[in-house]
């Protein structure tokens, strides 16, 4: 699933490519996307109207309209967003003014579209934990919520309604490069641990929004083209390969159901 790197990257791409733009039409391929709204409306309530703000929150993007109405879609497991010429395999396509296409598509179908006034109010969003890269995730801030929290810490930093935007590949990659097994209680982390692990999160979301996000099954950027940062992973889907570090095999192990893999030397 595309993690807030990815979205950030999408959103930046498409915030160069579609703001100011109007949709002549709405083109409606397939209708399972769709999320309580007939095609018929969706379409009389989108077209003729003009893209004015792309915002993301979480792994959520949102697409404020000339109206009162937002888009806010979900891409889910292989959701892509492309600005381009059009896509004949896409879902739904809006046709802008400058008569190009922004393709929604989705290979598994499990992507989600709503059109709402009020974005806050959708639960998956109003739920959402703290944006990591926002000004309101401070080392303390950080270090008080997870103080509190009696969980492991790999599931916890997935936990949407605890972070926001991070997967399972960043979580895996934060938690190396502070040093922290994946395993841990929360609670356990001492001062410097958390102050590690802050600066790292917001480090590898940076580094990987800097390489356009991770290219793994089908993710790609506004413009069609893969993220880079598949290349500087160093634990991710590297289970039974030597650590970077230290050269001892990494670990595999499955932890609330999502595979891990961690250096049991280096990750204590």
């Amino acid at each position: 699933m595309p993690e807030l790197p990815e979205i950030e990257t999408i959103r930046k791409g498409l915030e160069k490519r579609i703001l100011g733009k109007k949709v002549r039409r709405v083109e409606i391929n397939n209708t399972r996307m769709l999320k309580a709204f007939s095609p018929e409306r969706f379409k009389k309530e989108v077209e003729g109207k003009t893209f004015k703000e792309v915002i993301r929150r979480g792994k959520y993007l949102i697409f404020a309209l000339s109206s009162a109405r937002k888009i806010v879609v979900h891409l889910r497991m292989t959701g892509q967003l492309v600005y381009g010429d059009k896509d004949r395999k896409s879902r739904i396509s809006f046709l802008l003014s400058d008569g190009r296409y922004l393709n929604i598509n989705d290979r598994r179908h499990l992507g989600e579209i709503r059109l709402v006034e009020s974005w806050e109010k959708i639960p998956g969003i109003a739920r959402m934990g703290i944006e990591p890269l926002g000004e309101n995730f401070t080392a303390k801030a950080f270090a008080e919520i997870l103080n509190k929290k009696k969980a492991r810490i790999k599931p916890l930093l997935m936990n949407q309604e605890f972070l926001a935007g991070i997967g399972n590949i960043y979580a895996q990659e934060a938690l190396f490069r502070a040093g922290i097994h994946p395993g841990r209680q929360a609670y356990t982390l001492n001062r410097q641990e958390v102050k590690s692990l802050f600066s790292e999160i917001k480090k590898v979301l940076k580094k990987a929004i800097d390489c356009g996000g991770t290219s793994l099954i089908s993710y790609v950027d506004a413009e069609g083209k893969r993220g880079n940062f598949h290349s500087h992973l160093l634990v991710y889907g590297r289970g039974g390969e030597p650590c970077v570090r230290c050269k001892v095999p990494l670990k595999f192990v499955r932890l609330s159901g999502r595979g891990t893999s961690f250096c049991a030397n280096c990750q204590k």
